[in-house]
């Protein structure tokens, strides 16, 4: 009976639950006194948010709401990577945050090389923009996961498929 065991890496996050955070933190800009007449607008796009507001201090406001919703959501903040503040129209800036989505071909060789290096029996393969690790043993598998709960990449990890 030499059956294995896996399961697989991934970056990824609840697309639904972002559009609720993006929502909710609209709705606290709308109603919060300092920020109410800043004419503040966040644009959910498929892969990024853009923001549009009267100044960085507003700017700096509207990223701490936005991470506080998505963190009461379970959203990893490791999903937003800001871009660089531009001088929009006016006085105003804009900032496009990009949304981390798949594992990038380098951080997959870094997971490999740290499972191949601290885990004898353990098999990691990059598939496309995931990891798949692979063992003979479930404890093993547990030891793995536990290892790269442990590592701080800058993606939010889940681990799928497992069986």
């Amino acid at each position: 009976m030499a059956s294995t065991y896996s399961f697989d890496v991934v970056s990824d996050f609840d697309r639904q639950e972002l559009v609720n955070a993006v929502d909710q933190t609209v709705r606290d800009i709308k109603s919060r006194y300092d920020l109410k007449d800043t004419q503040t607008t966040l644009d959910l796009g498929d892969e990024a948010i853009t923001v549009s507001t009267d100044s960085e201090f507003t700017l700096d406001a509207v990223h701490t709401v936005l991470q506080t919703k998505a963190a009461k959501r379970n959203l990893s903040l490791k999903i937003f990577d800001y871009g660089k503040v531009e001088s929009a129209s006016g006085n105003r800036v804009r900032q496009e945050i990009k949304l981390r989505k798949g594992i990038s071909q380098e951080i997959a060789k870094q997971i490999t090389k740290l499972m191949r290096d601290e885990f004898k029996k353990v098999q990691a393969s990059i598939q496309g923009d995931s990891v798949r690790v692979s063992a003979k043993s479930k404890d093993d598998l547990q030891l793995a996961i536990e290892r790269l709960k442990q590592e701080d990449f800058p993606v939010a990890l889940q681990f799928t498929n497992y069986r």
